[in-house]
């Protein structure tokens, strides 16, 4: 957008925090567009934010609250996946491999599938012994009836299968 910005024209948001990423880039971007002769109208800061150093300096402020509320919200929303997942609650995507879903809604949780974890365990037994991602995915498909299989796939799913087991 600020590539087609022409001086004299008006670019009008409604919200500072949907605007811009973060206070450096609210404060760049404001520079920038000052310097094109370009007007910038919030509406929740009550008009233009470039016509003095007072709606610079509430601007300013307003841009690292914001950026501030953006940073607590993601540190809350990983907090709650994080409980969730130490409480074996699902949080949504795909199934993980070597477990089903059980429940509805918000009460959905994670409960071992007995097929898949002993095809888990078969593979970190395979790979202690310093057998191939390959050989595991063949493994797999033949003696458990896991199909579509490569070693890139078990590669992944044995990471988040270790990543799951430290977290725990």
């Amino acid at each position: 957008m600020l590539t087609t910005l022409r001086p004299g024209d008006v670019v009008i948001t409604a919200k500072l925090d949907r605007m811009f990423r973060s206070a450096a880039d609210a404060l760049g971007t404001l520079e920038e567009i000052k310097d094109q002769g370009v007007a910038l109208h919030m509406i929740d800061l009550g008009g233009d934010v470039c016509g003095n150093g007072i709606s610079k300096l509430v601007f300013t402020i307003l841009s690292a609250v914001a950026e501030n509320e953006r940073d607590r919200i993601r540190e809350r929303i990983r907090d709650v996946k994080r409980d969730r997942a130490s409480q074996r609650l699902f949080n949504g995507g795909r199934r993980p491999f070597g477990y089903d879903i059980d429940g509805e809604g918000k009460d959905r949780r994670l409960v071992p599938n007995e097929h898949e974890q002993d095809a888990l365990r078969r593979a970190r037994g395979m790979q202690a012994n310093g057998d191939s991602l390959r050989s595991i995915a063949f493994v797999w498909m033949s003696e458990f009836g896991l199909d579509k299989y490569d070693a890139k796939t078990v590669q992944r799913i044995l990471a988040r299968a270790g990543a799951e087991v430290v977290a725990r």
